[in-house]
């Protein structure tokens, strides 16, 4: 049985002076053989001398880790080793086959020895289960089809399962189908029309039939349930669904997806996907299937070596009862990958590259290579990203990494090239190499402030050598290029120069003053500072700090009215006779300070009688709360004080005197225009004063219009009384007068007497205690009582 194979040696090597002579024998037995079944003399076949083989240590060598075929040493008859079972070795592949070499020494000589392994007819086939159930609808058309239980036979070729038949019956029939790798399947085929009424159910034999020989068989039973309800089965859009994929297609890959339609609705629409047992576990185990969805996916990794076609058939079932069933065949093919990735090989790289070099600078060289050959070998490279480099093509897969445009440090200071390179396979295989290179300095920004403008706010009164301010400019350039020097421009401030007001830290832009600023003399100045660099040439930049005088409460308020000597002023007179609410003086004081150090608050710190006074906290206006009593004094001394709002607050006190004076007749006129007259406006602004002027003036007409209503009311009044009564009584002291009761219509003020000769009494009508006005007449000391009244009356009248 065995052929041999014999050629000429397919090549011969020199090594070590020792000719290797190669061949190669084919043999063919079957399997099962017993231990020490004769396998071929390949000794006879090879033309080898026997008595020459155990000299030239004849021996097989065999990668095998079980030995299944061994040869004898002394006569070179090749025999079976131990029992060879075809199924376990090979599984189902064909042909199956075991591969070892033969050796020989003096001189050496290497054969290759196949033995191919024939399948017989050892195996029947068989079910997985014994009873299959199926439920079909009676509405099921004839002509319907419904895949079995695929039975499994471990051989191969003939002797594999090659026929499916069914015990006889009168609904069903079977129909078997041959797929792409030679197996076949059965489906079961509805030839008459079902009734549920007269048969529920029919209990069918299957069986699956080799074409060995003999044959062998094995069977099943299949239970068909016949169901009432659901009419319309599932049907796929395409009977057989086509997919290409790469064979390193990744996990979860979606490989196609099936869609299948039922005419159903609600729940007998609702299709659930699966695989229908005619899928063979080992390829169910390389795919998934989505039962909601129809997406196929890749579980497990593919190997186009191992199969380069997959056969998937797959079935659509309703959720209706009875279950009906759509069926699809799926073909995938696998597509064979470009498996060697090109490799990048840098050389004279420049790490660093100044960034005013001109485009076209030469970076580093590149060359790249690809083991594969023709279009897999073909390789192709770029500059991957958005950098000013870019490759240039010299020699064949051979570049030149160049600048392709300006470079700028303070923009990106290290570059990462990431340099991409593919080849021309199908698909193409990338790989990547990585480059750093830096970008060295030069001088080409200037210092940077971060405004154009400061504002800058200082207390008055600041201490000399404190510091203002801070300015920081940046320069984006590096070491010397970036290390800057503040200095100040000069300009005139108030008359003087810059530089004698404020000075500034050449190294870190902190500003000085110099001298300590007052804000009622100096509100504002700005100073223009310079940001130079040490580059070469230096760069440079200036900005301007505006600074802003703060007030500060350092002026106490000065009173400008009444006029004061030492803290006091005087008020000439002040009538005993004075109503609530008369205006003694009125406090006018400015502040040199501004703001709320300029708010002027007046208070009434102490007097001989406090009740007697009071004074305007915002006015400064000081009156009188109510009538002077005869033992009120005749001077009185009134302490006040004028402080300012500000922190700490600041205050002027002035001691007010006047004197208390009886019968003195003081119109309202005159009380209240005396102490304005006295006042002093030299710090008022001109509009006050034309407020005040035409207010003035307003009241002048309205007065002088009231006095002639006042006498027109008097002369009538005179004529309704006979006589007014006047009781003077001259006292020898000159101290004062002895007040003698008068009539009841008449009020009677007394004055002491300052001369020896003069008196003045106060003749009021019953109606004077209304008016505004007081009329004082002279009344002389020598003549009697009656005459002076009738007098009186006469002056009246």
């Amino acid at each position: 049985m065995a052929n041999i194979l014999r050629s000429a040696p397919l090549f011969i090597l020199l090594l070590c002076v020792v000719d290797l002579v190669s061949g190669q024998i084919h043999y063919s037995i079957p399997e099962e053989l017993e231990r020490g079944a004769f396998v071929g003399n390949i000794a006879e076949d090879l033309a080898l001398k026997i008595w020459e083989l155990p000299a030239r240590k004849f021996r097989l060598a065999s990668d095998d880790r079980q030995q299944y075929i061994e040869v004898h040493q002394e006569n070179g008859i090749l025999f079976v080793n131990e029992r060879i079972d075809r199924e376990l070795i090979c599984r189902q592949s064909a042909p199956c086959s075991l591969s070892f070499q033969v050796a020989l020494d003096n001189p050496l000589e290497i054969h290759h020895v196949t033995v191919e392994i024939i399948d017989v007819n050892d195996n029947s086939p068989s079910f997985s289960k014994d009873v299959f159930s199926l439920q079909i609808g009676e509405l099921t058309a004839p002509g319907a089809r419904f895949p079995v239980e695929r039975a499994h036979d471990p051989d191969v070729g003939s002797n594999t399962i090659s026929n499916y038949q069914i015990s006889p019956n009168e609904h069903f029939g079977i129909k078997v189908q041959t797929r792409t790798d030679g197996s076949r399947t059965a489906e079961l085929l509805l030839e008459k029309p079902l009734d549920r009424e007269q048969q529920s159910s029919f209990h069918i034999v299957l069986t699956a039939s080799d074409g060995g020989v003999p044959h062998r068989s094995g069977t099943a039973q299949i239970h068909v349930i016949v169901v009432d309800g659901n009419d319309n089965a599932p049907i796929f859009d395409q009977e057989i669904y086509r997919a290409t994929l790469p064979e390193n297609s990744p996990q979860d890959t979606l490989v196609t997806i099936i869609n299948a339609v039922d005419l159903d609705q609600g729940v007998n629409a609702e299709l659930t996907y699966s695989f229908t047992s005619h899928v063979p576990e080992r390829i169910g185990e390389l795919f998934k299937l989505d039962p909601r969805t129809g997406e196929i996916r890749v579980r497990a990794v593919l190997d186009f070596e191992e199969s380069d076609v997959y056969e998937l058939d797959v079935r659509a079932v309703d959720n209706a009862p009875p279950v009906m069933t759509g069926h699809a065949k799926v073909l995938i093919n696998l597509i064979d990958v470009n498996d060697n990735v090109p490799e990048i090989e840098v050389g004279s790289l420049s790490s660093s590259v100044p960034e005013d070099a001109v485009p076209g600078s030469v970076i580093a060289a590149i060359r790249v290579t690809d083991l594969d050959s023709g279009e897999n070998g073909q390789v192709k490279c770029e500059v991957s990203g958005d950098v000013p480099f870019k490759l240039q093509r010299f020699l064949t897969n051979n570049y030149k990494l160049v600048t392709r445009g300006p470079l700028d440090r303070e923009t990106a200071e290290l570059y990462n090239i990431s340099i991409s390179a593919w080849d021309g396979g199908a698909p193409p295989l990338f790989t990547s190499r990585t480059i750093l290179v830096s970008v060295a300095d030069i001088n080409d920004n200037a210092p940077r402030f971060a405004e154009s403008s400061y504002k800058v706010y200082l207390l008055e009164n600041n201490t000399p050598g404190g510091s203002l301010f801070i300015v920081t400019a940046l320069d984006s350039d590096l070491d010397q290029n970036g290390e800057i020097i503040y200095s100040i421009l000069e300009n005139q401030i108030d008359e003087g120069p810059a530089s004698a007001y404020v000075t500034i830290n050449s190294k870190n832009g902190n500003l000085y003053a110099i001298r300590s600023f007052d804000y009622e003399k100096l509100k504002y100045f700005h100073v223009k500072v310079q940001a130079q660099d040490v580059g070469s040439p230096p760069l440079s930049s200036t900005t301007i700090v505006n600074v802003i005088i703060l007030d500060q409460n350092d002026n106490a308020p000065v009173i400008v009215s009444p006029l004061t000597l030492n803290s006091s002023a005087s008020v000439e007179v002040v009538p005993r006779s004075v109503y609530p609410g008369y205006l003694i003086t009125k406090l006018i004081a400015t502040d040199a300070d501004s703001g709320q150090n300029a708010r002027l608050c007046y208070q009434l710190l102490g007097a001989t009688d406090p009740s007697l006074f009071t004074v305007g906290s915002l006015t400064g206006e000081v009156r009188a709360t109510g009538r002077f009593r005869e033992e009120n004094l005749i001077v009185e001394r009134l302490i006040l004080s004028v402080k300012d709002s500000g922190q700490p607050s600041l205050s002027t006190t002035v001691t007010v005197s006047f004197s208390i004076v009886p019968n003195i007749t003081v119109t309202s006129s005159e009380r209240s225009n005396a102490p304005i007259l006295s006042e002093h406006f030299s710090d008022l602004n001109r509009y006050l004063i034309i407020i005040l002027g035409s207010t003035s003036f307003l009241f002048l007409v309205t007065i002088i219009f009231l006095i002639v209503l006042k006498f027109t009311q008097n002369r009538n009044i005179a004529e309704n009384y006979t006589s007014t009564a006047c009781s003077y009584r001259r006292s020898n002291s000159n101290t004062g007068f002895n007040q003698t009761p008068a009539p009841k219509q008449t009020l009677n003020y007394s004055v002491p007497a300052q001369t020896e000769g003069f008196g003045y009494t106060v003749c009021l009508s019953p109606e004077s205690s209304k008016s505004d006005f007081l009329f004082l007449k002279p009344c002389h000391p020598t003549l009697p009582f009656s005459e002076v009244n009738v007098r009186d009356t006469k002056a009246m009248n």
